[in-house]
């Protein structure tokens, strides 16, 4: 259910972060779909990777401390990176909007854990 909600809210989080933050362009609901798709499928292959490498860098401080979300946010963004590069009609000017992106997708997807 939360796979499929995800699936659904995502692509509109997605146009709608593109209208307001200028360094991140989507052509399409359809390339807003596809993007959303690869970003949910990626983080789930390989977001868990990322993130415990993440932890691995830095110790585990973070993890230990309590702000694991820290270096699980900076593991979406770089599964929006990887996304921004295979997908043609999805693109963040650099990592900073990546980020901020991320950080926008983990409310939202928050959210709907809350509400569902």
């Amino acid at each position: 259910m939360e796979f499929i909600l995800q699936l659904i809210i995502t692509p509109f989080i997605l146009m709608l972060s593109a209208k307001l933050m200028g360094k991140v362009h989507v052509r399409d609901i359809k390339s807003a779909f596809w993007a959303s798709f690869g970003i949910i499928i990626a983080g789930f292959l390989i977001g868990w990777l990322l993130t415990f490498f993440l932890n691995m860098v830095t110790l585990g401080f973070f993890w230990l401390i309590g702000l694991g979300m820290i270096t699980r946010t900076i593991a979406y963004a770089i599964v929006i990176e990887l996304v921004d590069r295979t997908n043609k009609n999805f693109k963040t000017d650099g990592f900073m909007p990546s980020l901020w992106l991320s950080i926008i997708l983990a409310v939202s997807w928050g959210v709907i854990d809350i509400l569902f």
